[in-house]
């Protein structure tokens, strides 16, 4: 039986993977839809703008969880590429770690600034909705992005092999290992 860590870590994956997909396609339609009425029908979505704004916020952190789960999020190389595989161990997990933390700190931070912007009832100004409602999403995503940060580093610590993520493990080719 699998470990349930890789149950979860699937279940989310799935779940991010189909967020950001339906986020996109709707933006996608969206804008197409509005096009389409602005130029054939001389009018347009008058939510159009504002809701792809808040489909971007969407895509913006949850697909930042998500490329940090893939092993995919920005590295310098650099110096990194030149190091000996223990001292690139040691700078990863140090990275991974510290990683984790500074994305809790604003998960925490986002959390109280989602907070004040409910607490002042702001409202989008096209489709009247609470504007914390989409804005919760920026300490979610951080957050994810923490969890996913930890686990690379627990990975790291637990095994021989360098782990880019949880399910990531790191290759000299171009193409990593996803377990």
């Amino acid at each position: 039986m699998k470990n349930p860590l890789f149950i979860i870590n699937r279940v989310t994956e799935k779940l991010e993977a189909f967020v950001i997909a339906a986020s996109i396609i709707l933006m996608m339609l969206n804008s197409v839809g509005n096009a389409i009425g602005r130029y054939f029908f001389n009018q347009s979505f008058y939510f159009s703008e504002e809701l792809n704004q808040f489909l971007i916020v969407i895509v913006t952190f949850v697909g930042f969880a998500y490329a940090v789960r893939m092993g995919r999020n920005i590295r310098m190389t650099a110096v990194y590429d030149m190091l000996t595989f223990k001292k690139q161990k040691l700078l990863t997990t140090f990275i991974a770690f510290t990683s984790a933390a500074l994305m809790f700190y604003l998960s925490y931070q986002a959390f109280f600034y989602v907070l004040e912007i409910r607490d002042i009832n702001r409202l989008s100004s096209a489709l009247q909705i609470p504007v914390y409602l989409v804005y919760s999403i920026i300490p979610f995503g951080f957050f994810i992005a923490g969890l996913q940060y930890g686990c690379s580093f627990i990975m790291n610590l637990l095994h021989s092999e360098i782990y880019l993520s949880f399910s990531v493990i790191e290759t000299k080719d171009t193409q990593d290992i996803k377990l």
